[in-house]
């Protein structure tokens, strides 16, 4: 038996929240497709256990499986988008905070003069 992953494990709640959620939206997907799970299983490539843990947005499931299922349903093109470095609003804030740094050091010596 594998060793359970610590990374899994301490998944934030969030984090589940959205992978269950996905998992869901990838089975009505399929469901609306009118295919059984034995045949989306094929065409992931994968058994049907995995199918169905995927369904059920288990994070151990492979990324690539998950981006698999969506490239079936024509929405792969929606993961490069997910973090797209434009809309990382928390690293623009690092940038702003150092800039800010940055201003107020060579500031300080001039007006000191």
């Amino acid at each position: 038996m594998p060793k359970p992953s610590r990374a899994l494990s301490s998944l934030p709640p969030v984090v589940l929240a959205s992978l269950a959620h996905l998992g869901e939206n990838l089975s009505i997907a399929r469901k609306r497709r009118r295919e059984s799970q034995a045949i989306w299983a094929q065409r992931l490539g994968v058994s049907i256990p995995t199918l169905k843990r995927m369904e059920g947005g288990d994070p151990g499931v492979a990324m690539g499986i998950y981006a698999t299922a969506l490239w079936l349903i024509g929405r792969a093109d929606a993961l490069a988008p997910l973090a797209d470095p434009t809309l990382d609003h928390g690293a623009l804030e690092i940038e702003v905070r150092q800039a800010q740094k940055r201003s107020t050091r060579q500031t300080t010596p001039l007006a000191a003069a």
